[in-house]
């Protein structure tokens, strides 16, 4: 389920130091250790239990499985044997190699490794059977607690292990990560970059190798020299090439980790080579050079290379090249802001839209440097219950120049200055970008309109780069009412007869009274479809047009009404572009814009919840309902705030959200 983000700034990255915990207790790492020790027991965990559920959720395990502890499995286990290095990863029966490269390349890391697997963990004397690892998701730091519980087969671990039959941090690792994303089958199949973020907080880039630039080598030697996580695979054409041997030894759709690159002197020659790692640790490139590889055979057998830049927070003091990061949170809403890519231009529109300012050329340079990442956020944890990844890309146009949330118009007339070179269902879409000093605006889309998720958009650039959501600051701007004619015209004569039939003797219309006649004139009107006004929507009415406040409204009182609702009649028609009497709900912005009222994203996401349908329409009776809760709102925050000057604290958003949810 999406997130309603009212809170659209842009937001720092986070610092693991500040990592929240995660479990349900409340409860942190130390003081949940402490308690099993007062208690002498050691921790089982409720949240990730020894179970079933906790591996698979589509299948049954395929053999018996029984969970043990290390202590169970050796008499002196422990957590690091001699330091951890890219020897303690070797894959079991779950198909997450990607996630094993990953570890590979963060243990090329020392301070990297340090944040994610606490090192002042073992199985000594104040051993409780509880660990813990942090992990980055979406600008958030989590502390992930776990037993030691793991899974086995004849007294051997079944998933990841180590080299070493008695060191477990691997395994341990590979645990917390299949709890933070729900279960160990939710950790089959992936992206090597998709780890290397969540250890490390940075943002991922993809290069084809054989359309890499010419100083791909220099790129990969800078970011390794960086400390920069880096990964490479081969395609395969078919799922029967899916961990395929070639004849040099190298595995098909398998995730390999770059761990090094030299160049060396070979017959007064230099020569490129390049050190990859296998996580499996037992079929290797047997070509020239054995251990290490030519960059020249590394360009001719793999094709995808995924570096990971790490966050100024994750570098050391040292390291002369750091990024400035701004982050985005934000969601794809059906019905109001999930509008799809540019082919949907009648829908494209009403997506997120964020402000970019470059301001600050590269050193030496006339453009500016940034990398926009686009991730969709809890996709893998939702496997479980049908979530699949969405395709999603964004395009970057130049700003026009002016605030506020850019309309369909703009969009028709003006082609994308730079855009993600794919839309693709991976969870992170990133590119590199090069523009001249400006403003520009990034609309970060899903392919398909109507797709629900929530997305964190990171931006990465060379200089400090300044960003804004493009929401629209809520306000109310409402006409005055129009001054009575002296002399009634042959209309309005008709008008006061027809109201003095329906008012009877006291010449005022009750709530029942205004019931009837609405609905009979409004299931009368052409070219709007209008299920029923309620008895109680009528009292709104009257509550918003009584000014003498006997409940009822007077002739005048009806009068202003009636021109109103002739007025937004008009306006459902203007925005009922297919003329089914019917109204788009991604048409609300504008339509309520034409009625007076500018509203934020996240009111228009709570208004298109509650009135439109499965189809993302919007009948006429929903859109009077929700202008008359607009319009009392408006009335009294405005009334509230000339009475009592405190009250000004609370803007005018932040009531029309306790009105609309009242």
């Amino acid at each position: 389920m999406r997130h309603l983000y009212r809170d659209s700034k842009p937001r720092p990255p986070a610092l693991p130091g500040d990592a929240h915990a995660t479990h349900s207790s409340g409860k942190a790492y130390e003081e949940l250790k402490q308690e099993c020790l007062r208690r002498g027991v050691l921790f089982e965990d409720p949240d990730f239990p020894a179970c079933n559920s906790s591996l698979f959720f589509s299948e049954k395990p395929p053999i018996p499985f029984i969970w043990k502890r290390p202590t169970d499995i050796v008499k002196d286990p422990k957590f690091i044997l001699g330091g951890a290095t890219r020897t303690d990863i070797c894959q079991g029966d779950l198909g997450d190699c990607w996630l094993l490269a990953a570890i590979a390349s963060l243990t090329l890391n020392e301070k990297t490794l340090a944040r994610v697997v606490p090192l002042d963990q073992n199985f000594g004397p104040d051993y409780a059977g509880i660990f813990h690892f942090q992990f980055w998701q979406h600008n958030e730091w989590l502390d992930v607690v776990i037993d030691d519980r793991l899974p086995t087969f004849k007294g051997r671990l079944v998933f990841l292990h180590s080299a070493e039959h008695n060191e477990f941090w691997s395994a341990l690792l590979e645990k917390a990560y299949a709890k933070l994303n729900g279960s160990y089958e939710a950790l089959k199949g992936g992206s090597t970059i998709e780890a290397m973020e969540d250890f490390t907080g940075g943002v991922g880039e993809m290069y084809e190798v054989k359309k890499a630039p010419d100083n791909f080598y220099e790129i990969l030697e800078k970011a390794l020299k960086r400390c920069s996580m880096v990964g490479c695979s081969i395609d395969i054409s078919s799922a029967a090439e899916s961990e395929a041997k070639t004849p040099f030894g190298l595995i098909k759709g398998h995730a390999y980790s770059v761990t090094g690159v030299n160049e060396v002197n070979y017959r007064g020659q230099q020569v490129q080579l390049i050190r990859i790692r296998n996580p499996w640790g037992h079929v290797e490139w047997n070509g020239p050079w054995s251990d290490k590889m030519t960059f020249e055979d590394f360009k001719v057998h793999f094709d995808k290379v995924e570096i990971c830049n790490l966050t100024p927070d994750a570098l050391e003091d040292s390291t002369a090249h750091k990024w400035e990061v701004t982050i985005h949170q934000g969601s794809w809403v059906r019905g109001s802001t999930a509008g799809g890519c540019r082919n949907f231009l009648d829908t494209f529109w009403t997506n997120p839209q964020i402000k970019l300012r470059l301001t600050e050329k590269d050193d030496g340079q006339d453009d500016c440097t940034f990398i926009a990442a686009l991730m969709q956020k809890d996709r893998r944890k939702l496997k479980k219950l049908g979530a699949e990844m969405l395709t999603i890309g964004y395009s970057i146009y130049e700003s026009p120049g002016r605030d506020g949330h850019l309309g369909k118009d703009f969009f028709r007339y003006h082609p994308s200055k730079a855009r993600s070179k794919t839309y693709i269902n991976l969870r992170e879409v990133s590119n590199r970008f090069k523009l001249p000093p400006g403003d520009y605006v990034l609309v970060p889309t899903t392919f398909e309109p109507h797709q629900e998720a929530d997305f964190c958009l990171r931006i990465f650039s060379e200089k400090k780069a300044i960003t804004e959501d493009l929401d629209e600051n809520v306000a109310i701007d409402l006409p005055e009412p129009l001054n009575p004619s002296p002399q009634e015209t042959e209309e309005e004569k008709q008008f006061r007869a027809l109201f003095e039939q329906i008012s009877g003797k006291d010449m005022e219309i009750a709530a029942e009274e205004l019931e009837y006649v609405v609905n009979a004139v409004l299931k009368k009107t052409k070219n709007i479809k209008f299920k029923n006004l309620s008895l109680i929507s009528c009292r709104n009415i009257i509550s918003l047009m009584d000014t003498s406040g006997n409940g009822k409204l007077e002739f005048s009182e009806f009068k202003v009404f009636w021109e109103k609702m002739k007025k937004w009649i008009n306006i459902f028609l203007l925005f009922d572009f297919d003329k089914s009497g019917t109204m788009s709900s991604y048409e609300l912005r504008s339509a309520l814009k034409a009625a007076g009222y500018q509203l934020n994203n996240y009111l228009l996401q709570l208004i298109v919840l509650r009135y439109s349908d499965e189809e993302f329409q919007i009948e006429f009776d929903d859109f009077l309902n929700c202008l008359i809760r607009l319009e009392n709102a408006s009335r009294v925050f405005q009334a509230l705030s000339v009475k009592n000057k405190e009250f000004i604290n609370l803007n005018i958003g932040e009531f029309i959200n306790l009105a609309m949810n009242i």
